[in-house]
């Protein structure tokens, strides 16, 4: 399978891979165990198989001792069959039995009868005890709630978390880590994990930033849970990979020309900002547009014409700053803006007169956003199934602050569907609301694309898929996967310190042919 390199690695990737809360997993389970029909232990079994095979990629058996640290329930179960069956591999295990509360689980207790027959090193832990110390460089596994608690760890249990945050080893969390909560916000105690791997799916606390530290690098990997349930089970959360995009993608005829991709406006540039429009408007040739036609003040026309001779310029009567559109839009099958135009008054008067105009979707970003947020009224005004590209401070100055990440998603879902917009907020997960109230977090993109202009060269990459004649549902997803796999391929070469926006246009065609390359 394909990697991403924004958090996980993808191994279980129909066309649409949905993210469920964590009754919705569990109701997964119970589904599975009845109609598959399986027992209980051999789903278990199943699932620490599958996590065992992750694991020995990632730490060989000469990494140091590994420590288990297995609550009552079953996530602990699953803990006490991983040292049983890293013990096959040759790895030196010490499982943790930790007595929390009166009672094990039924595959807890089986599972701790199995690995008592393999005489693996096996240690108890109850309230109270002095706290282990670690020697550095060993790794610590932990199992001890997994997902399922209802509130923050406490007492002696949340002491022993923190002691384990603090030793010298590296955690990896099996499903999620304990004490952290995957459908709300965390705010006690949890196992701050180098690494994270998920079962079958990502939890949706995953994707968003203030759990990096907690999750760190997270993976997860399908345990055959039962794909009729999948199917049918409705959520507004989808994480979006190749097998969603690859069959969006068109292919070309051949006697197609450059009036079957369409001809993009981009109303872009200002002064000290020709560069905004110069990149935009590559993107959006470089994503299969046939023509584009620039729309910028007087001071960038020379810019453009020399750095970019395969664009058209319409150049606006004002010097240094675009101040109305005087002229036919129906020519253009997609219209952009907002890429180095400013704030000032000139903007604004533009702003309006394009969207007072415009018949089609467009697409918005940067400056457009902030004059917007300047005068709310005209975001009744924007085109239906128009795409917005705010990234988190232009998003607050649009629609207001939020507390955490959870009701910034809910707001973000919730003015998609009230403007009939495709809303993005951009990120190490960007995510796009649509008007439906569903919501993708693409899975490209790396930290070396935080860079200026990155934002640019979105905007003329979805100007260019819509350009073409794509929805603004498939643009959004498209565009956004595409931006950040060409972000991907280019950091392999060139590493994050060293990106330029420039590079993901340069990357573009690479990002095209391994997008076609899966989808054949």
């Amino acid at each position: 399978m394909p990697e991403s390199t924004s958090g996980g690695t993808c191994r279980f990737s129909p066309n649409d891979m949905k993210i469920f809360n964590v009754e919705q997993i569990r109701e997964l389970d119970k589904f599975t165990i009845e109609n598959e029909p399986v027992p209980s232990i051999e789903l278990m079994e199943r699932a620490s198989r599958t996590f065992v095979k992750w694991f020995m990629k990632i730490v060989p058996p000469s990494k140091g001792r590994i420590h288990i640290f297995c609550g009552p329930g079953n996530n602990g179960g699953d803990g006490l069959a991983i040292a049983r069956m890293l013990s096959w591999e040759f790895y030196e295990v010490t499982a943790y039995v930790l007595h929390i509360g009166q009672h094990f689980s039924e595959d807890f207790i089986n599972n701790l009868r199995n690995l008592k027959k393999h005489r693996s090193q096996i240690t108890g832990i109850k309230e109270g005890d002095p706290l282990p110390q670690l020697p550095a460089g060993d790794v610590v596994i932990d199992a001890i709630f997994g997902s399922g608690l209802s509130r923050p760890p406490e007492g002696y249990w949340a002491r022993l978390i923190t002691h384990l945050n603090s030793q010298p080893v590296l955690r990896i969390s099996v499903d999620a880590p304990s004490g952290f909560f995957a459908d709300k916000p965390t705010t006690g105690v949890s196992i701050h994990a180098g690494n994270t791997f998920s079962f079958e799916m990502p939890k949706l606390g995953f994707l968003f930033s203030e759990n990096c530290d907690r999750v760190g690098d997270w993976d997860f990997g399908s345990i055959g849970l039962h794909p009729d349930f999948i199917k049918r089970e409705k959520t507004p959360w989808h994480l979006l990979d190749f097998g969603e995009v690859a069959p969006l993608l068109r292919r070309r005829r051949k006697f197609d020309h450059k009036g079957t991709f369409g001809h993009a406006l981009l109303v872009a540039g200002g002064y000290g900002k020709a560069g905004a429009a110069v990149l935009a408007a590559k993107a959006c040739l470089r994503s299969g547009a046939g023509l584009i036609t620039v729309h910028a003040p007087k001071c960038a026309y020379e810019i453009l014409q020399i750095s970019f001779p395969e664009a058209m310029v319409n150049v606006d009567e004002h010097e240094y700053s675009i101040s109305s559109i005087h002229e036919d839009l129906s020519r253009y099958s997609a219209i952009g803006t907002g890429c180095g135009i400013g704030t000032n008054k000139l903007a604004m008067y533009a702003l309006e007169d394009l969207l007072e105009k415009a018949k089609t979707p467009m697409v918005l970003d940067a400056d457009a956003l902030n004059l917007l947020a300047s005068k709310p009224a005209l975001l009744k005004k924007i085109p239906q199934s128009s795409i917005l590209t705010p990234h988190p401070k232009e998003f607050e100055r649009l629609f207001g602050k939020t507390s955490d990440s959870f009701e910034r998603n809910h707001l973000q879902r919730e003015k998609a569907a009230e403007l009939g917009i495709y809303l993005f907020l951009k990120g190490a997960n960007t995510s796009v609301a649509c008007p439906s109230g569903e919501c993708y977090f693409n899975s490209t993109g790396n930290p070396g694309m935080a860079t200026g202009g990155s934002g640019d060269v979105l905007t003329g990459i979805l100007t260019g898929l819509l350009a073409q004649g794509y929805s603004s549902h498939d643009a959004s997803l498209l565009g956004v996967f595409l931006h950040g796999l060409a972000g991907d391929l280019a950091a392999e070469e060139l590493q994050h310190e060293a990106l330029l926006a420039s590079d993901i246009i340069r990357y573009l065609g690479k990002a095209f042919k391994k997008l076609r390359g899966y989808e054949s």
